[in-house]
This record gives structure tokens, C-alpha cells and sequence, in this order.
């Protein structure tokens, strides 16, 4: 524990603080000397250079000069010696025994490394053996042994040669040094830059640190103690660009981190540049002042009050990077484009680098277009009761691109797949077989984003005209100021029953008050949920008043709004037309993404400004605008303070440590700067975490919504990523968590199905951005992170737990799936509850928790999975028969019904092969064959015969081949039955081969039927080389023979007598190849199977896992699951999951048992904790960022209709035309009608089928179907005149 301790002080605290530089007494002098006279140059240089010589542009000139040559010939050693030993040859030397007379030198090996040294100068020699010496002996030979050496050689002892190992560094054509460096040595001397880009961009920082920081010096914003310190922070941004620290405090992941070394130069270069405009713009005073609610923005005193909190900044950054409120460059970027397109655009959170620029480009580029219009407009000249024509058209562009772009997801490649004209080609060998079984889900998401574009093509220009005529009508100006009134109140209304009243009336504790739900499910009083569930009455009502809120009472708000600040903006200010286009953009994006959170705002909003504090108002759009981005962050910090007092409430802390009982009483006096830490976190988006799972908080590094950096997804082990060697022996995919992750997978596919529906129903209550719930069910346990809200979109994460958890796991599954009702305590006593009502404890309990049950019975299409022990099920002899048996007779099942069957029984080989089986005193007596379980065996010859053989299976044979659409030859004697007793016998035979034993126990059994049922058939009686005639007899015979007879054994317990019937039997067997799939689960059909929803599915599990070594069946049936949803604070999410960063790559704290992990119900620690990205949690599943569109729900479609898109709408007029055309003209005979309308559209589904099953509208004209249907209809009328 102490040198742990003292590792985390030398190479987290000291090196955060000078940049990397510390000492390492694992490592030889020579690379702490380096490093130490390294760092006091970079620190002394410049300051010795400020002090000594006149303040001027040159000195600062040659200062990065000379940075610039320093580092330019390090880096270029340092490559170039890794290219040595990444490209060079170990060249192994013999040394002869030592005299004092002259070295002996070894053929090409002289002193220079020349290939001919009597072709060079002797002086050429001289120096090129002393640069060589110096090079090996002073900087690359400094290590014992070379020490020890130099001694031997000097004192002339002879002794038994010693083999040398050197490299060649070539120095110049035909010039090379030896180097008796290897590569740890180095890398532990300095960082390695793989590409030339990145020594190029290390060189530029550090001349462009050299220089900023300089100029800085000469300006003179440091004096006295603070230019030392300032030359410090240059120096520790030098040295990171040689030896960074790692792990840095800000590093998301474990290892080097090439990243995280640029941070620290890259931020003072902005610091600086920063510094520089600041002062720049404050001397000047060119920018104009700015005055909002009483304060004054850009004057001359605030730029330079911003200067100078940016130089204490700059002076601060050992101290910043030490405790990592930085995060590295590309999060930083992320975070703050982010940031900017929805606190500034009303944009959507984002999921990579990329969609963030994309998403502020996008947001910009509309912006321009809207300010063209709206400047346009201002300028246009406004009367009393009337709208320029321009101001009307800016209207309707506005409602129309919002509505656009908030149907948009922020990842660009979802658009690029639609419009990307080449598929993706699948990454198979032609050797490779197809996979048979398709995955859907590639195709409905391009259907999902092709009808959002087709309705967005229909609705913007719709919407786009009849926001015109309503902002033409002067409607805003007329009605004014009761209009007002009159939105704010509708808006108040609608929000608080839509977004209060109606989630509470739903919650399973509504107001923490009630014991049960007022508004139920249909589902909720049922035990098992045997259907999807059912649309109710109030979550019809749900979803419309979110439309009329979202589609009808905020656009009226927010144009009323512009109206009004336009007409202001008019009369007084033409400056403004570029924050009306911004302002409007963005509240109405807002409005259509995340209305849940609106009605707060604008009731707040309206309240203050127009009645508490009128004097303080500026326009309402102002006031509105800022207010949403406040409140954004008053939201944060409310859920942080949640976070914080829920989980250091000291009648429910959980010390998992002796440092958690040390650190909690001296948290309470830093309570104050505790809340302040919670505001800057709010304020800068970061997350409050606890230290080492303690009372103490700290403030972390800014994160995106997304949260990790790293897009760690679950990678599968089955048998199309490992080798077959691998496969055979070990089988690394056979773990219990690696195969249990395809359940989360489906589950993921289920909610990509169903999500945005869902919270478009109200079914897991209100949802914002960064929100996350939990998933509980009887076995699978998932953490669902919602990242991007859009209007009709949902991007989620979910990260499924071990279906076995630890402790500490199931102690939390426990207090999140147990009910509160039945207690009856108030306080220390227990005098119940009034009816339907929570008790006292209970009530007062509920409230000191971080998460909330949403939801108890939230159905979702899955699997259930019942496995049963095999080693129960073939424990007798008598089962062990029932299951050969079952082999067996599966085996001729197959063989009748193969197409290549009249193949196999002309092919001489195979024939040539059996022939011998056809003599009368033919016995195969294998010691495989056993009489306790082979019921065709014969004890009198010991063995299998013919006779015995076809005397159980004969009649089975012959109905089998009955069942044959052409019958063949089945006699006693004919080749069918010839076939099927050499693939019997070779199956058994197989069986016993890789139970690798002849005994009668059941684990060999168990073991060798397992290896069949994964493929692993190893023919080695000569007697059955046979097979190879054709491999298909063991792909399509017998592999499937040895699965489908593992499920008809599990029939047999259902019912025993059953399948004595031969029909019965065979229409069992086809039923379960048409209906299930039997499979190893190692094999990539099986999750193939389980993404298409196949109706069940069987597997033979073979566990090692803790000791255990036994065989399950696993069965798995396509059902509704019922799972709890739980809602935790995101915020408790986001500071638990930082803090396990912190703690495992930071501080390197590797104790499994870590009191950080220990269980504590009220904030669900082992659960969040265990959700992190691996290796700093453990879940069995994390998937990709995930999209689900509202277009893919039917209950949804129902009520609110499907999308209005030029399809549908064609569609609608073909059959609204085809309803009354006939009805009201031609055909006043009803019943005749019908007759025609069924002609009409057998006429479009036969077009439809010629077409290649693609839309009608798309590929046909009409008059394609104008011209077949009155084809169809002259024929009809011959025959049936109306």
C-alpha cells in the first residue's frame, strides 16, 4: 500500500504538476539525468533569457528558434532510432579473450562501420571511433553489465567470450554506430511519435509555447515570483510534448494516451492568443458595449477584468491539470460544439466529434439563410396594423427548417446511408457460406429515415405557407397584448397537465404519497404479460396534447414573440435581426425536440419579467431565450444537489471502506465549497464526483451528453472471429457473459423497435436529454442511456449487467424490485398506513433516493430462457437409450428427406464403402456400441447387426421414405436401408470417439455429445472414411440428427408415449425445422436467429465458470417480458461513472473489492458502477449508439396517423377514387362493386409482384394500371354484366 502510495505521489501528483518530469528509481541514472537536466533547461532558459537580456521581438525570435532546433533534432533521433529497431537486425558479436595488445575486429565490424576501411582516411577512423565510443559508452552502454565490462577491458582479464547484441544506426551512406539500446529503454526515455505528422505538430507546439509565452513575458503581464512560475507552466508544456504524464488525470483510458499529451501546449497557446486579443481589444476600445439586464458586456474594464482571470488561469494550470478540469483536446472540442448548438441553435445533443461539427455547421448555415430574410424584413417599413411581406416569409422558413432539423438526427453516416448509392458489401470469403438468415434491422432504419425525409418534403413547404398566411394576417398585431396572455396562460395549462399532473396520476408512487398508480396499464394487475400492451384512454391523451403543445400553442408563442421584438427591432435597433433568426431557431427547435421542460420556463419567464421585476425585462424573446439556457443549468444543479445530500445523508451511508468512515466527518465543514463546486459543474457541464466512492466531492473534467470518449461496444466471441484450433480445444466464447450478451442485443433491437414510441406515450414518464433508467427483470438487468432527443427520434445506449452478479449487485436488483406498500412504520414505531396510502417511512424513504420506479410492468418483445441441467436429464441408462434412439432415427429423417439422396445411392464410393454391410454375418462390434443404451444392440453377436438394426427401425425407415414426394427402393436388403445403417453406425461411432472414453459414466457422455452438437465430428475408424465421399452426409445428415434428437429427448418428458406413432414423430420433427432452430450458440446463426425474432431456439451449453463444469440445455422461447423501469438521477450516473475513471486510471487503484463498488441502495453504486466501459466496469454488453425513430411504432401510428408523405397521399387518392367512383357512377350495384374493386386490386398486386416488390407509385405509371384493370374489367363484364 506504501509504494503504491508513492507511485501515485512520483507519477500522478509531482509529474501532473511539472508536466511529466519526475524520478523513477526503476529506471537507470542515465534516463533520470536525462530527464532532470531536460527540465531544468526548458525552465531556466527562458527565464534566464528574460532576465538577462533587453525585452524585444528577437530575443523571442531566437527563443523559439532555438526551441524549435532542440526539439526538431530529438524528435528526429528519437523517430529515427525506433525505426531502427522496428526495421534493423540484432547483430549478435562474440567477443575474443582481452590482451593488451590491439583489439582483434570481426569482418565487417571495423571502428567507423565502413564496409572497406582502407578505402577511408585514417582520420575519418579516428573521429567516427570516438563518436561511436561517446555514443555507446556515455549515452546507450551506461547499464551494469556495460560498467562491469569497461572495467574487465581496462583491467585486461581474460574470460570466457560473452555474446554481444548491438544494432546498426546509420548515420550516413556507409557510416552506421552500434546502439546497444533497446526499445523499453527508450520508450521509458522519451514518448514515441509513430508518424512524421505528429513530430512535425509536437515541433510547431512547443515553438508556438516558446513564442506566446514569451510575448506574453514582453508585454509585461507578469511580475516579480509570477514570471518564474510562468516560465514553469511553459516548461511543463515543452516537456509534455517529450515525456507526458500517463496516465494524466483527464485520460479516459488506461495505457498511453497519445491524445492527452497535446493538451496541455494546445491550451496555453489558446490562453495566450486569448490573453492577447483581450488586451488588445480592451486598449483599443473598438468594440462596442453591450447592456443586458444592468450589465455591461465588451467594455474596456470587462475585457481586461476577463484578461487577467485568463493570465490567473494560465498561472493555475499545474494545479488545473492535477486535478484534470480539462479534458483532452477532441472532448474539449466536442464539448464545447455541443454546447454551443443547444444552448446557442437549440440543437441536439451529439455522438462523436464528427456530428458535432456537422450538427453547428448545419445549425449556421441556416441561421445565414434565415438572417438574409429577417434583416431583409427589419428594414422593410412596418405600420400599425401591418407584417412586411418579407417578415411573413422569414416566418414561415423558420417554423418550417426547425421542424426540418429537429427531425434530424446529428450523426451524418444515418443520412449517408440512405443516399449512399453502393450497398455495403459484406466482408465474406467466397468460401464462406451465405448466411441464410437475414437481419431486418438494416432495412427498417433506411424505411424509418426515407419516410422522415418523404413527410418533411410534404409538411416544410405546407407548414411554410400556412405560417405565412397566419403571420400575413396580422393576427400577432391585432390581437396584442391579450394574445399574449392568452398563449402563455394556454402554454401553463397544457404543460403542467401534460408534463406534471398526467406522469404523476401514471408514476407507481404518485407524489411519493400514493401506494399505487391512479392511471394504470392493463398489464399492471396481470402476473404474466402474455401480450403487448395495450393502448390506454390517457396515453391517446398524452400524446395528442403533446401535439397540440408542440405543433400548435410554441409556434404560436414563439412567432408572437418575433412579431413583437421585429416591430421593436423596427422602430428602434436594425442590429437585432441576427439574434431574432438565432433566438427563433432555437426555440422553436427546442419546442418541437423537448417540450416536457418548456412550460417551467416560459411560466417563469412570463411571471418575472412581467410581473415580479418589469423593470428588469429587455424584449420577451430576450428573456425567453436566456431564460431556457439558464434553466437548462438551474436543472443540472438541482439534480446535482439531489445527487449530493441523497447520497451523504448520514442515516443511510454505506461505508464500503475504512476511508469512507475517515473521509465522512470531514466533508461536513467543507459543505459551503461543496455547493460551489455543484455550481461550476452545472455551469461548465461537468460531473460532481465522489472520491473513491466517499462523502468528498470533486469537480471533473467537462463531458458530452454521450459521456465516454471511447465508442467501446461489446466485440462477440463465436465462431466467425476465433480460429478453429481454438474452437476445438479452449473455446473462449463459452463463458456464461459472452453468450448472454445476445440477449441484450435483442433487447437493444427491441427498444430500437419500440423506445420513441414509447416515451411518445408517456410509458417511462418525463425524459430529457442525458437521462438514464434502468431495465429490471427476473434475469436481465440493463442501464439505458438516452443521449439525443429529437422531434420523432430517440439515440440511446444500453449496457447490460451479468445476469449472475456479485452481491453487492443483487442486494441493489433487490431494492429496486421490492415494494414499498406493506410498510407500516412511522418512525420507531409501526402504526400503519390509511388505505392506498404510503406509510410515514415509507413516503419519507422514497424521498432520500436517487432513482424512482417510472414504471412496474413496461412490456417489451424478448425471450425467456429456462435452462435444464443435461446431467439430470441422462443420469440413467434408460435416458441415455431414449436419446440414442432419437439419434438415430433423426438421422434417417434426414436422410429421407435430402434432395441428394438418389445422389448418395448410385454413388460408387459410398456403395463400394457398405457392400460388406450386406452379408449375413456382418457385426460391427465397436466398443462404443453398448447394450445399456443401443437398442438395436445384440448380445448374442456382440455388436450391431443388420438384422437387429432393421428390426427397430425398419418400419420407421419405410414410413420415412413413404413420406417422400418419389418414394424409392426400401426393402430389408436395398441401398436406402444399406445407407442408413452405415451413417447409424457412423454416428454412434462418432459419439463415442469424442466422448474421448469407453466407460459408463455420464460426464465422457455428456462431453462427447456436446462436441456433436457444436460439429466437431472426428472420423477415425477406417471404416467410416467413407463419409468424405460426400461432406454433405455429416453437415445435412448427421450434424442436424445429433440437435433435433436433443429436443425430441426434451419432448420425451412431456409426453413419453407420443412419438411411438411414426407420424406423429415425423410431423414433430418437421415442425421443430420449420418452427426452431437448434444450434450451438457459438455458431453465428444462432445470433443470427435470435436478431430475425426466430419463435424458439435450443442449444447445449457447456459451463466453466468458478469451478463449475456442467452442461445445460438452454431453451428459449419468443415471449413479452415484463420489466420495471426505473429512473435514476443522471447526474448520480454521470459522477459515479467519473469517479471510476478517476479512481481505476488516475489513481490506479486496482482492489477488486474497492469500497467504491460496495453496495448502497439509495444511489444504486454497484449497478451504475459496473455499467462503465471495460475494463473500468465489467458489463456483458455495451451497444453501439443506437437510433429509434417514432415512425416504426403502430400503436403510435394509430393515433396520430402515419406520415403525410407523397406516397401516402397517392395512395389515398387511388383509393378514395376507387371507393366512389364505382359506387356513385357506373356501378349502382353494391355486391357487383365489390366484385370489381377485388378485380382492381388483384390488377396492382400482380404489378406490384412484376415490379420486384417495390412501391407502386415508384415504378409503374398509371397507365399501366389504367390499361390491365380495363383489361380485366372487359373480360369480367363478359361473363357478369352488372
Amino acid at each position: 500500500m506504501g509504494s503504491q502510495a508513492l507511485q501515485i505521489l512520483r507519477q500522478g501528483v509531482w509529474a501532473s504538476l511539472t508536466g511529466g518530469w519526475y524520478v523513477d528509481p526503476h529506471q537507470s541514472t542515465f534516463s533520470n539525468c536525462f530527464h532532470l537536466y531536460l527540465w531544468i533547461f526548458l525552465l531556466a532558459f527562458p527565464f534566464l533569457l528574460y532576465m538577462a537580456l533587453p525585452p524585444s521581438l528577437v530575443v523571442a525570435g531566437v527563443y523559439s528558434a532555438v526551441v524549435a532546433v532542440f526539439f526538431t533534432a530529438i524528435k528526429v533521433v528519437n523517430y529515427r532510432l525506433h525505426a531502427m529497431f522496428d526495421l534493423g537486425e540484432i547483430i549478435e558479436k562474440k567477443q575474443a579473450s582481452l590482451t593488451a595488445d590491439a583489439p582483434k575486429t570481426e569482418e565487417g565490424d571495423e571502428g567507423s562501420g565502413a564496409h572497406d576501411g582502407n578505402q577511408h582516411r585514417s582520420e575519418d577512423v579516428f573521429w567516427l571511433s570516438f563518436v561511436e565510443r561517446l555514443w555507446n559508452h556515455i549515452v546507450f552502454d551506461l547499464d551494469h553489465e556495460s560498467l562491469q565490462e569497461s572495467q574487465e577491458n581496462t583491467l585486461m582479464i581474460e574470460e570466457k567470450a560473452k555474446p554481444k547484441q548491438y544494432y546498426r544506426f546509420w548515420v550516413l551512406p556507409g557510416k552506421w554506430l552500434r546502439v546497444r539500446y533497446d526499445r523499453l529503454a527508450l520508450l521509458a526515455l522519451l514518448d514515441r511519435n509513430r508518424r512524421v505528422g505528429e513530430n512535425v505538430f509536437a515541433v510547431v507546439l512547443a515553438s508556438l509555447v516558446a513564442f506566446l509565452g514569451f510575448l506574453l513575458l514582453l508585454q509585461g503581464f507578469f511580475r516579480d515570483i509570477w514570471v518564474f512560475q510562468f516560465c514553469l507552466v511553459i516548461a511543463s508544456c515543452q516537456y509534455s510534448l517529450l515525456k507526458s504524464v500517463q496516465p494524466d488525470a483527464a485520460s479516459p483510458m488506461h495505457g498511453h494516451n497519445w491524445i492527452i499529451v497535446y493538451s496541455r501546449p494546445v491550451y496555453f497557446c489558446l490562453c495566450c492568443v486569448m490573453i492577447w486579443i483581450f488586451d488588445l481589444s480592451g486598449r483599443s476600445g473598438s468594440l462596442q458595449p453591450v447592456s443586458l439586464y444592468g450589465v455591461t458586456f465588451f467594455s474596456a474594464h470587462f475585457l481586461l477584468c476577463v484578461r487577467d482571470m485568463l493570465i490567473v488561469f494560465a498561472l493555475c494550470f499545474p494545479v488545473i491539470f492535477l486535478f484534470g478540469l480539462l479534458p483532452q483536446v477532441n472532448t474539449f472540442v466536442m464539448c464545447l460544439l455541443e454546447q454551443i448548438d443547444m444552448h446557442i441553435f437549440g440543437g441536439t445533443a451529439t455522438t462523436s466529434p464528427l456530428s458535432s461539427l456537422f450538427s453547428l455547421i448545419r445549425s449556421m448555415l441556416v441561421a445565414a439563410l434565415l438572417y438574409g430574410f429577417c434583416l431583409g424584413a427589419i428594414n422593410a417599413p412596418w405600420g400599425d396594423a401591418h407584417v412586411p411581406v418579407l417578415f411573413s416569409v422569414f416566418c414561415g422558413l423558420l417554423l418550417a427548417l426547425s421542424y426540418h432539423l429537429s427531425r434530424q438526427s446529428s450523426d451524418p453516416t444515418i443520412l449517408w446511408s440512405v443516399f449512399c448509392l453502393f450497398p455495403e458489401l459484406e466482408n465474406r470469403t467466397p468460401e464462406e457460406p451465405p448466411v441464410e438468415i437475414k437481419d431486418p434491422l438494416p432495412e427498417k432504419l433506411r424505411n424509418s429515415v426515407k419516410e422522415i425525409l418523404h413527410s418533411d418534403l410534404v409538411m416544410c413547404p405546407l407548414m411554410a405557407v400556412i405560417t405565412f398566411a397566419i403571420s400575413a394576417s396580422t393576427v400577432f398585431i391585432a390581437l396584442q397584448p391579450a394574445l399574449s396572455f392568452v398563449l402563455y396562460i394556454l402554454a401553463g395549462v397544457v404543460g403542467f397537465i401534460t408534463h406534471y399532473l398526467l406522469p404523476q396520476l401514471r408514476k407507481q408512487l404518485p407524489w411519493f404519497c400514493l401506494a399505487h398508480p391512479v392511471l394504470r396499464s392493463r398489464e399492471y394487475s396481470q402476473f404474466e404479460v402474455r401480450d403487448a400492451a395495450q393502448l390506454m384512454w390517457f396515453e391517446k391523451l398524452y400524446a395528442w396534447l403533446q401535439c397540440v403543445e408542440k405543433y400548435f400553442i410554441y409556434p404560436a408563442v414563439v412567432l408572437n414573440s418575433l412579431t413583437t421584438e421585429a416591430r421593436t427591432v423596427g422602430q428602434n435597433h436594425k442590429d437585432r435581426a441576427l439574434f431574432i433568426s438565432v433566438a427563433g431557431m432555437k426555440l422553436l427547435r427546442s419546442s418541437f425536440c423537448a417540450p416536457s421542460q418548456q412550460y417551467v420556463t416560459l411560466c417563469f419567464t412570463t411571471l418575472f419579467f412581467h410581473f415580479d421585476y418589469p423593470h428588469f425585462s429587455e424584449t420577451f424573446l430576450i428573456d425567453y431565450y436566456f431564460m431556457s439556457i439558464l434553466f437548462s443549468k438551474m436543472w443540472d444543479l438541482l439534480y446535482k444537489l439531489r445527487f449530493v445530500l441523497t447520497y451523504i445523508a448520514p442515516w443511510q451511508i454505506t461505508w464500503g471502506s475504512a476511508f469512507h468512515a475517515f473521509a465522512q466527518p470531514f466533508a461536513v465543514p467543507h459543505s459551503a465549497v461543496l455547493f460551489v463546486q455543484a455550481i461550476f459543474s452545472a455551469i461548465f457541464s461537468t460531473p460532481l464526483n465522489p472520491v473513491l466512492g466517499s462523502a468528498v466531492f470533486v469537480t471533473s473534467y467537462t463531458r458530452p451528453v454521450k459521456f465516454w470518449e471511447r465508442d467501446y461496444n461489446t466485440k462477440r466471441v463465436d465462431h466467425s472471429n476465433t480460429r478453429l484450433a481454438t474452437q476445438l480445444d479452449r473455446n473462449p466464447g463459452a463463458d456464461d457473459n459472452n453468450l448472454n450478451s445476445i440477449f441484450y442485443e435483442h433487447l437493444t433491437r427491441s427498444l430500437q423497435h419500440s423506445l420513441c414510441g414509447d416515451l411518445l406515450l408517456g410509458r417511462w414518464g418525463n425524459y430529457t436529454t442525458g437521462d438514464c433508467f434502468i431495465l429490471a427483470s427476473d434475469y436481465l438487468n440493463a442501464l439505458v442511456h438516452i443521449i439525443e432527443i429529437g422531434n420523432g427520434l430517440v439515440t440511446f445506449q444500453l449496457r447490460g449487467l451479468e445476469f449472475r452478479g456479485t452481491y453487492c449487485q443483487q442486494r441493489e436488483v433487490e431494492a429496486i424490485t421490492e415494494g414499498v406498500e406493506e410498510d407500516e412504520g412511522c418512525c420507531c414505531c409501526e402504526p400503519g398506513h390509511l388505505p392506498h396510502m404510503l406509510s410515514f417511512n415509507a413516503a419519507f424513504g422514497q424521498r432520500w433516493l436517487a432513482w424512482e420506479v417510472a414504471a412496474t410492468k413496461y412490456v417489451l418483445e424478448g425471450y425467456s430462457i429456462s435452462d435444464n441441467n443435461a446431467a439430470s436429464m441422462l443420469q440413467v441408462f434408460d435416458l441415455r437409450k431414449i436419446l440414442i434412439t432419437y439419434y438415430v432415427k433423426s438421422i434417417i429423417y434426414y436422410v429421407s428427406r435430402s434432395s441428394k439422396l438418389e445422389e448418395w445411392l448410385i454413388n460408387e464410393t459410398i456403395q463400394e464403402a457398405l457392400r460388406p454391410c450386406l452379408g449375413p454375418n456382418y457385426v460391427d462390434s465397436d466398443p462404443t456400441f453398448n447394450l445399456n443404451i443401443d437398442e438395436d444392440y445384440d448380445h448374442r453377436a456382440s455388436g450391431i447387426t443388420p438384422s437387429s438394426f432393421c428390426l427397430i427401425y425398419l418400419d420407421w425407415i419405410q414410413y420415412c421414405n413413404s413420406r417422400r414426394q418419389t418414394p424409392v427402393t426400401c426393402e430389408r436388403d436395398s441401398p436406402l436401408v444399406n445407407l442408413c445403417f452405415g451413417l447409424c453406425i457412423l454416428g454412434r461411432r462418432a459419439l463415442g470417439t469424442a466422448s474421448h472414453s469407453m466407460s459408463a459414466s455420464l460426464e465422457p457422455f455428456l462431453y462427447g455429445l456436446h462436441a456433436l452438437f457444436k460439429g466437431d465430428f472426428r472420423i477415425t475408424s477406417p471404416r467410416d472414411e467413407w463419409v468424405f465421399a460426400d461432406m454433405d452426409l455429416l453437415n445435412r445428415v448427421v450434424a442436424p440428427g445429433v440437435r433435433m434428437s436433443l429436443k425430441l429427448h426434451q419432448d420425451h418428458f412431456t409426453s413419453p408415449d407420443e412419438y411411438e406413432d411414426p407420424m406423429v414423430l415425423y410431423d414433430a420433427i418437421t415442425a421443430n425445422e420449420e418452427k426452431m432452430l437448434i444450434s450451438h450458440e457459438g455458431d453465428p446463426v444462432w445470433r443470427s436467429a435470435i436478431l430475425a425474432n426466430m419463435p424458439s431456439l435450443l442449444a447445449l451449453r457447456h459451463i466453466m465458470d468458478d469451478g463449475s463444469d456442467e452442461y445445460k440445455i438452454i431453451m428459449l422461447n419468443k415471449r413479452f417480458l415484463s420489466f420495471r423501469v426505473i429512473k435514476v438521477n443522471r447526474e448520480c450516473v454521470r459522477g459515479l461513472w467519473a469517479g471510476q475513471q478517476q479512481e481505476l486510471v488516475f489513481l490506479r487503484n486496482r482492489n477488486p473489492e474497492r469500497g467504491s463498488i460496495q453496495n448502497a441502495k439509495q444511489a444504486l453504486r454497484n449497478m451504475i458502477n459496473s455499467s462503465c466501459d471495460q475494463p473500468i466496469g465489467y458489463p456483458i454488453y455495451v451497444s453501439p449508439l443506437t437510433t429509434s425513430y417514432a415512425g416504426g411504432h403502430n400503436q403510435l401510428r394509430s393515433v396520430w396517423g402515419g406520415p403525410v408523405s407523397p406516397h401516402n397521399i397517392y395512395t389515398w387518392l387511388i383509393s378514395s377514387w376507387d371507393s366512389n367512383l364505382f359506387t356513385k357512377t357506373r356501378y349502382p350495384n353494391i355486391k357487383w362493386c365489390q366484385n370489381v374493386r377485388r378485380c382492381y386490386f388483384s390488377v396492382l398486386v400482380s404489378v406490384k409482384k412484376n415490379n420486384n416488390k417495390r412501391l407502386i407509385s415508384q415504378q409503374a405509371p398509371l397507365s399501366l394500371y389504367t390499361s390491365r384493370f380495363t383489361a380485366h374489367l372487359c373480360r369480367y363484364e363478359l361473363v357478369h354484366p352488372p
